[in-house]
């Protein structure tokens, strides 16, 4: 998995100091707004999170029989079920599956995971072309881009924005009117729809019982990216199963509410197998790729198993503070904002996205908003203390372990807090230690700490008593 989190700090800092983004950013409340409006409006809102929770827990435990039933029943419906080991291979089987029916351009739904592996690049280094037909996907690409957000990709351009970058791209007339650039889309996807020879789409979910793959929008490009081309080639990772079409209904009242604040997506398209010869559309070939791609390592972890829950909804994009002042592009990686701070270091790696732990104030609001209550803050936390063991310099473990040994002794504790309010003195300006010396100097970087008082609360307080007396 790609991600270019090294710089995370200097491209926050730049984001956060653009009035342009922040104004664009603003658009996040409106999400919130209108999910909290959704699920006042749900009188089972929250058993209906309980619900999703413990079944995606009982998915994610039963994974191993879930996905051979998967297969199995793929397999019956008329589909073929391939399976991969990380993003290489994935991009591997569709481009095989592509020379072998001479597709030369094939359409896309919006779909995370192929941005996760990075499927555009590869099929258009063997001069596959690969078409974005999500609108917001589609404003991206032609700008050559990485999506900002999990639910709206161009959340960061405006309306000017796209009205240039289409006057550029595909011959757009100036006009910043909604209806007019988005008549310019259709209108040119069309015509790509009608001349590719493979759709690929992502999945919401994958019924085990029936082997059918769930899709979820509201533009009905899914729909027809599924139905016109020959094939059809759905790349879903692992753990996006599900038992049984029942527990569907669940997920789908919470869903939309969570992502866009709608008590049901436009769209709602259940596909099991190719088309039937009774079915005046769909795909004549139905290919399922079940990916894991580190997913099996998040598995085997007892603390970020968890992240396997998400259904990417992007609520906790929405209500986080440092999302709501960077967006996405400066955490450098697919999956921005809470959860993509979680889930990038398992994936990519820790040592590669080893800031983006610590992009958090650690508010809780991501958990909050969750709809199947994933403990974000929690994994944070083992994530920062796993990159913490492993970087940590001798002078910082020596310094640890000595503020360890004097929070266990009060006597320890009281002499070390008189020894530093002394020293603090010197470094001290109007109450505040501006700068620490060596290991800790990078703490007061960007921050400046209280001087700690001459005299304790302790002994303040004792004196008090004695004066009352």
């Amino acid at each position: 998995m790609h991600a270019q989190s090294k710089n995370f700090y200097s491209d926050s800092e730049a984001a956060a100091r653009n009035k342009t983004l922040q104004s664009r950013l603003r658009i996040l409340t409106g999400f919130v707004v209108k999910r909290d409006e959704a699920f006042a409006s749900l009188p089972d809102g929250e058993d209906l999170r309980d619900q999703a929770r413990n079944i995606k827990a009982h998915s994610i435990a039963n994974l191993d029989r879930l996905l051979l039933q998967l297969e199995k029943n793929v397999n019956a419906a008329g589909g073929r079920v391939h399976w991969a080991v990380d993003g290489d291979q994935a991009c591997a089987i569709v481009l095989d599956l592509a020379r072998a029916h001479g597709v030369n351009r094939v359409v896309k739904s919006k779909s995370m995971v192929t941005e996760e592996i990075e499927l555009n690049e590869a099929l258009e280094r063997v001069g596959i072309e690969a078409i974005e037909t999500d609108l917001g996907e589609y404003i991206v690409q032609l700008a050559q881009e990485k999506p900002s957000h999990i639910i709206a990709p161009a959340v960061h351009k405006s309306r000017v924005d796209i009205a240039e970058l289409f006057a550029d791209r595909i011959g757009g007339n100036g006009s910043s009117d909604p209806g007019e650039l988005t008549l310019l889309a259709r209108r040119r996807l069309r015509e790509k729809f009608l001349s590719a020879g493979m759709g690929i789409t992502g999945a919401n979910f994958a019924i085990a019982e029936s082997g059918t793959i769930v899709l979820v929008e509201n533009e009905g490009n899914i729909r027809l990216t599924t139905s016109l081309p020959r094939i059809h080639v759905a790349i879903v990772g692992i753990e996006k199963v599900i038992p049984r079409l029942t527990d569907l209904a669940v997920f789908l009242k919470i869903l939309a509410r969570s992502a866009s604040g709608q008590k049901m997506s436009s769209y709602v398209s259940l596909i099991t197998g190719p088309r039937r010869t009774s079915e005046a559309d769909g795909a004549d070939e139905f290919h399922l790729i079940l990916l894991d791609n580190g997913r099996t390592k998040m598995l085997a972890d007892p603390e970020m198993r968890e992240a396997l829950y998400c259904l990417r909804c992007g609520a906790c994009l929405n209500v986080c503070p440092v999302y709501q002042r960077i967006g996405g592009h400066a955490y450098g990686t697919v999956y921005p904002g809470p959860i993509g701070s979680v889930v990038t270091p398992e994936l990519a790696g820790l040592a590669v996205a080893k800031d983006l732990p610590f992009a958090s104030s650690l508010c809780g609001a991501c958990r909050e908003v969750c709809p199947v209550r994933i403990n974000i803050p929690h994994m944070l936390l083992a994530l920062r203390r796993n990159w913490s063991q492993q970087s940590s310099s001798r002078l910082e473990r020596a310094a640890m372990t000595l503020w360890s040994m004097t929070m266990r002794h009060p006597l320890l504790y009281r002499m070390a807090f008189k020894v530093a309010s002394i020293i603090g003195g010197p470094m001290s300006e109007e109450g505040w230690i501006k700068q620490m010396p060596l290991v800790f100097s990078g703490w007061t970087s960007n921050r400046d700490f209280p001087r700690i008082a001459p005299r304790s609360f302790r002994s303040r307080w004792r004196d008090l008593k004695e004066s009352r007396r």
